[in-house]
């Protein structure tokens, strides 16, 4: 039996110029307990001002009326969003037609000859909309869930290097003309001081001294390299010239120009790609070679990072703490570039983010 909530009663508006045909619908769905009032129109204008109005949970429509078809009536509904099922009911249609409407997106039909089937197909078709309804509703709050996340990420990313350069200001200004002026002191000392011992403590002092300005000045290359202010190009070179240095890797950089005039949020972008990428490549890949290609080409910046090494499991790219790709995956979606990875375990790896430039963005030197 086909019932309705006590408190909304199934509303349906009738497509049938038959006015004995419409009272048998209704007396086939009192039959079967459902709880309804419906609503006949015989004409395509009053069936389309009708269903432009809403509040209707079906459509039943009669096949062949004076003048047009179901389907012209399905063409000003299905336009609708959210449209609700719209079911045919008529004698005059072959079966050929009437899956041929159903492959249009009808729900379903039902021959007037077997009106004892309608309340069963209504049921169903009411339960399939309100599921198609779920679905729509869960992917449209998914999807909004999905954009909460990657503004919360770009935040995220935008706080870390804002507080990144701040740090990196106050280790250069505070701490770094401090180490500088204690170097400057403890040299006084060991050059006026008569006593060896004083001396010597001096210039052990001075020696530490000397380590923890190298060490404060790596961290605020870390944190945010002076580099960058020549331009990518010349980041990504220091990039492969410290790599090769700390590891004896040898590593290549190819680029489409000497220079290239990007955006500053790209720029950073693609410099922490290929930061955390050498990262992992020091860490995992126990490479013979590395290479790095840099490209402003067509309206896109290209950054691809390749080894030679180990490659990577594809199972370890969704190990629940596998942030460093996640990062780098969501910092390209921070500029609406993405990043790809191929790998496969035994042939190198190869890292490329890939960012659309502004059309004004230039390659420096390009002709007019």
């Amino acid at each position: 039996m086909v019932t309705a909530a006590p408190d909304h009663p199934l509303q349906i508006l009738h497509l049938e110029d038959s006015p004995a045909d419409h009272a048998l619908t209704a007396i086939a769905l009192r039959r079967a307990g459902m709880a309804f009032t419906m609503q006949q129109v015989d004409t395509l204008e009053s069936f389309t001002r009708c269903a432009s109005q809403g509040g209707f949970d079906l459509i039943l429509a009669d096949y062949r009326l004076p003048g047009f078809t179901a389907l012209d009536a399905w063409q000003q509904v299905s336009q609708q969003p959210s449209h609700p099922p719209f079911i045919l009911l008529s004698g005059a249609i072959g079966e050929a037609a009437a899956v041929d409407a159903m492959r249009l997106g009808i729900a379903d039909y039902v021959l007037k000859d077997d009106m004892a089937r309608l309340p069963h197909v209504i049921s169903r078709a009411c339960e399939v909309h309100q599921a198609r309804l779920a679905r729509e509703l869960a992917a449209r709050e998914l999807a909004a869930s999905q954009q909460r996340l990657a503004e919360l990420a770009e935040h995220l990313q935008s706080s870390i290097e804002q507080e990144r350069a701040s740090i990196a200001r106050e280790i250069h200004d505070d701490i770094g003309g401090a180490l500088t002026a204690i170097r400057f002191d403890l040299a006084w000392i060991a050059r006026h001081t008569t006593e060896d011992g004083v001396r010597h403590h001096a210039q052990a002092a001075t020696a530490m001294l000397q380590h923890a300005i190298g060490a404060s000045q790596r961290i605020m290359m870390d944190l945010r390299p002076p580099i960058l202010d020549q331009g990518l190009v010349a980041a990504v070179q220091w990039l492969a010239d410290s790599f090769e240095r700390r590891t004896g890797v040898p590593t290549q950089v190819r680029t489409s120009a000497p220079r290239m005039a990007l955006p500053d949020d790209v720029q950073l972008v693609a410099y922490r790609t290929a930061q955390e990428a050498l990262t992992n490549v020091s860490k995992y890949a126990a490479p013979r070679q590395v290479r790095m290609d840099l490209a402003d080409t067509e309206g896109m910046l290209t950054l691809e990072v390749w080894d030679d090494g180990c490659g990577m499991d594809p199972a370890a790219r969704d190990k629940p703490k596998a942030f460093g790709i996640r990062g780098l995956q969501e910092r390209a979606r921070t500029v609406q570039g993405w990043l790809d990875i191929s790998s496969q375990p035994g042939k190198g790896t190869s890292v490329i983010l890939s960012v659309p430039l502004p059309s004004r963005v230039r390659t420096t030197g390009d002709e007019p």
